[in-house]
């Protein structure tokens, strides 16, 4: 029976992705009828992979340029949310910004990070103002509105007291992780993964550069990383026993003890993988009381950070759902053509 009901549904879905009229040219989705063309995903996807020669088929070339349209859709959902607000970022805003990323570099060494990534000033500009916008509205429509109370620490340090009593000398740690070979199961919010070692390498220089200009570590987990149980808690691991450690090459254990609260590693890599390390903080062994400041602050962070991560996602899908999407690029590959320009 469920069998016919598919079959039955056939014809519908092929009325339905035949329904539109023949795309503009150079259009491969339209949000609320304001068009994301096919140069917008071929200047991202020459930014984040390989070269045409090293590229594998048409069909992951296809796979890959729709994961970076549906990163381009979502953000153009937000993207109108925030000017429906009032919430678009100034000229102002946005040459702050751009100022303070220039900052470090010489003018050739900037050019050339333009160039890596495949962008000029302006377009790094009009990123800038996307990522501000979309940002004063997450701040106004979500953080804004998550509160921690006393009760909800309280409760939390009752349920987990044992997690608080530390056998030894710990370490609380934050990581972003990029790897050589993508994870199905990891997503960030950027939907965006390495596929091969010179992409992974590349990519986590961007997010070295970007952490050394000021950027928020706990953003570019969320937006970059690749660790699929940490990056949606902003690349919290938690506390981990510096036991942990032990079996770890002696340079990263040694780092790790030398390091600082607030300070951030360079990059390591591993065996197909890159990661920067950050410590929020270290504790001596014996049992945390819920008196301690720094119990309070690590739940009430770990509590908004939850919150916010649900908020985000339940936010997106309802402007989701009052979005009118058209993925012509999609509709190409149902119909066959598979078309990528």
């Amino acid at each position: 029976m469920r069998l016919q009901k598919i079959v039955y549904a056939l014809p519908v879905l092929l009325v339905l992705t035949g329904c539109h009229k023949a795309p503009p040219a150079n259009v491969a989705a339209t949000v609320n009828n304001r068009p994301i063309t096919y140069g917008d995903i071929d200047r991202i996807y020459l930014a984040q992979f390989s070269a045409p020669s090293e590229r594998a088929g048409d069909d992951l070339m296809a796979i890959q340029k729709m994961e970076v349209l549906r990163t381009l859709i979502e953000n153009e959902i937000m993207l109108q949310r925030a000017e429906k607000l009032g919430l678009l970022a100034t000229d102002s805003e946005v040459d702050t910004k751009f100022n303070e990323l220039k900052a470090p570099y010489t003018q050739e060494e900037f050019q050339r990070q333009l160039e890596t990534r495949k962008m000029s000033a302006s377009d790094l500009k009009t990123q800038m103002r996307r990522e501000l916008s979309i940002q004063k509205l997450v701040n106004r429509e979500i953080i804004s509105k998550i509160a921690i109370t006393d009760k909800e620490i309280t409760d939390f340090f009752n349920a987990n007291k044992p997690s608080f009593n530390r056998a030894e000398p710990t370490i609380h740690l934050g990581q972003i992780l990029v790897t050589a070979t993508p994870d199905p199961n990891s997503r960030n919010l950027k939907n965006d993964k390495a596929l091969n070692e010179d992409q992974a390498r590349k990519k986590i220089q961007m997010i070295e550069a970007r952490l050394r200009q000021g950027d928020e570590f706990s953003m570019l987990a969320e937006n970059y990383s690749e660790d699929p149980e940490s990056t949606p808690n902003g690349g919290d691991l938690g506390f981990l026993p510096m036991s942990a450690f032990e079996k770890s090459p002696p340079e990263v254990r040694k780092l790790l003890l030398a390091m600082q609260p607030g300070q951030v590693s360079p990059i390591l890599p591993g065996q197909g993988s890159y990661r920067i390390l950050k410590v929020i903080s270290k504790e001596p062994p014996g049992q945390r009381d819920l008196n301690d400041p720094r119990v309070q602050q690590i739940i009430r962070d770990g509590l908004r950070g939850r919150k916010e991560q649900l908020l985000r996602n339940a936010y997106y899908e309802v402007a989701r759902d009052e979005a009118k999407i058209v993925n012509y690029f999609a509709e190409g590959v149902v119909e066959g053509t598979g078309k990528t320009k």
